[in-house]
C-alpha cells in the first residue's frame, strides 16, 4: 500500500513562489509540485482567528473553529476532539508525526512522536528522540535571546550522529557554520535537520502515515517579507540595521524547500498531500516584536505568586496558578503595567480560572530609556525584554493543497475549508482498508 506523506508546509504563499519563477529563478522543487493536482483552501475570515495553531488543529480534527473552539497554541491537550493521528491508528495503520502544531499525541503505540516546541504532551520514541524534543523545545523557546544550553547542544549532536544520513552531515554542518550574521538561517538549519530525521524515521519503522510540520517560511515570511526582490516596488522597507539591504531570505528559504521538494518527488511507494494552512501577505505597517527574557523572573519582581510560566509562540505565555484569587491578583498587576503615554504592555491577558494567558502585544520600539510603571514599581522595560522581529508578514485565509494524482479523488473543492483536507486522509485509508477487506 502507498504510504500517505503530509507535509505541512506552513504559510508558504505559493503566489510569491509564482513571481520568482516568472523572474527567472530556477526552482525544480516547485516546478514539479505545482504541477501536481492543486486546490485553494480557506480559514476563517476574522483576523483574530488566522492564526497556525487555531487551523492546523482543524486539519487535524476536521473542524472548523466554531466546532474545535482551539484558539491558543497549546491547548489542544485540553480538547477531547478526536485527531486525524488516532483515527487512522485505530484502523490498523502505523501513525507517526514529527512536529504536528497544537496537535497531541494519544496514540496507543506510535511509531514516532515528535511534538511542536509550544505544545505540552508527551514524547514517542527511543532516548535520542526524548532529548531531541527537550532540545528543539528549548532552542526555540529561547530563540529571541540566542540562547541554547549545552544540553540542548549535546542532544541535538546525538541526533545528528545517530539520525542524519552520512550524505547528509556535511551540507547540514556546512549550513550551521554559515549562519553568522544570517539569523533566519536558524529556522532553516532546523527544518532541514527535521526533514532529514523525519525521512530516517519514516524509512525505519515502516510508518503507513506520517506528518512532518516546516514552520521556517511562515518564520522569514512575518520577519524579512520587506526584503523579497518581488516586492520591489513595496513602500515599506527593513530599516538597516536589522537586516543587510541585498539579502533576500525569502529566496534563500524557498531555495532550501525546492531541495526538500525534489527529494520528495523522487518517493515512489508514497503518495503527497502537501498543504499551508494559510498563507501570508506583506504587511502594510512597521510593527515591532518582543519577547520576556526571562518569564518568571519578571513575574517574581512584580511579586507575583505562581506555579510555573509555559512560553508560547513569540509573545506569548501561559501561567500557571495554585489558586483562583493567585491568579487574579496576577492579572490585575500585569493589566496596570503602563507605559508614560499610558498604553499597556499586555494588550491580551485571558483569565482562566488556575491560568492567565499573556500577551506581550506592544508594538512600537523599545529602547534603553523605555520605562514601565506598576504602582510604585518602576521598571526599564528594555532590560527585561528581546527584540524579535519587525513584522513584515501577516496572514490571510486563503492557503494552498496540492495532491498526488491517486489522492485527487478524494481531494476537497477548491475553495473549501481547510478542515476538509482532514476528510481527504481519512477517506483514502477508509479505501484502503475496503480495498484489502475485498483481496481476503
Amino acid at each position: 500500500m502507498p504510504k500517505l506523506i503530509l507535509l505541512e508546509l506552513n504559510e508558504i504563499n505559493f503566489d510569491y513562489v509564482k513571481s520568482y519563477i516568472d523572474n527567472g529563478i530556477d526552482l525544480p522543487g516547485f516546478d514539479w509540485l505545482m504541477s501536481q493536482d492543486y486546490r485553494e483552501t480557506r480559514a476563517e475570515k476574522r483576523y483574530e482567528l488566522l492564526e497556525p495553531w487555531i487551523q492546523w488543529p482543524s486539519v487535524h480534527t476536521g473542524l472548523t473553529f466554531q466546532e474545535h473552539k482551539i484558539f491558543r497554541l497549546g491547548d489542544i491537550t485540553k480538547s477531547d476532539s478526536k485527531q486525524i493521528f488516532e483515527i487512522v491508528e485505530e484502523m490498523g495503520f502505523r501513525v507517526g508525526a514529527i512536529s504536528p502544531m497544537n496537535a497531541a499525541n494519544r496514540l496507543k503505540s506510535p511509531t514516532y512522536f515528535i511534538p511542536d516546541p509550544w505544545t505540552k504532551t508527551r514524547t514517542s520514541g527511543n532516548f535520542v528522540i526524548r532529548l531531541l524534543a527537550n532540545a528543539i523545545s528549548q532552542a526555540v523557546n529561547e530563540n529571541s535571546g540566542n540562547r541554547i544550553t549545552i544540553k540542548s547542544l549535546f542532544s541535538l549532536a546525538l541526533a545528528f550522529i545517530t539520525l542524519i544520513p552520512y550524505s547528509q552531515k556535511l551540507t547540514l554542518f556546512k549550513y550551521a557554520v554559515n549562519m553568522k550574521n544570517r539569523p533566519w538561517r536558524k529556522a532553516l538549519f532546523l527544518d532541514i535537520l527535521l526533514y532529514e530525521i523525519h525521512k530516517t524515521l519514516f524509512w525505519r519503522t515502516n510508518t503507513e502515515f506520517t506528518t512532518l510540520f516546516l514552520n521556517a517560511g511562515a518564520h522569514i515570511q512575518h520577519h524579512y517579507f520587506f526584503n523579497s526582490s518581488v516586492l520591489s516596488k513595496n513602500s515599506i522597507k527593513n530599516p538597516h540595521w536589522y537586516i543587510d539591504q541585498k539579502a533576500d531570505p525569502i529566496l534563500e528559504m524557498l531555495m532550501v524547500y525546492d531541495k526538500i521538494l525534489l527529494d520528495l518527488s523522487k518517493q515512489v511507494d508514497s503518495v503527497l498531500m502537501i498543504a499551508t494552512g494559510l498563507s501570508q501577505i506583506p504587511y502594510q505597517h512597521i510593527h515591532y516584536y518582543y519577547r520576556l527574557k526571562n518569564h518568571e523572573q519578571f513575574l517574581t519582581i512584580l511579586g507575583i505568586t505562581f506555579i510555573r510560566v509555559l512560553p508560547r509562540m513569540t509573545r506569548d505565555f501561559l501561567v500557571v496558578f495554585k489558586n483562583e484569587n493567585d491568579c487574579l491578583s496576577a492579572a490585575n498587576k500585569l493589566s496596570k503595567i503602563r507605559f508614560d503615554d499610558g498604553q499597556s504592555l499586555f494588550g491580551s491577558i485571558e483569565n482562566r480560572g488556575k491560568e492567565l494567558f499573556v500577551v506581550l502585544d506592544y508594538n512600537f520600539e523599545i529602547n534603553p530609556q523605555t520605562k514601565v510603571f506598576s504602582g510604585d514599581i518602576e521598571l526599564s522595560i528594555y532590560d527585561y525584554t528581546n527584540f524579535v522581529a519587525i513584522k513584515n508578514g501577516e496572514h490571510q485565509e486563503k492557503g494552498f493543497a496540492f495532491f498526488s494524482p491517486s489522492l485527487t479523488k478524494y481531494a476537497p473543492v477548491s475553495g473549501e475549508h481547510v478542515s476538509k483536507l482532514h476528510t481527504t486522509i481519512l477517506n483514502y485509508f477508509k479505501s484502503t482498508t475496503t480495498s484489502q477487506d475485498s483481496i481476503l
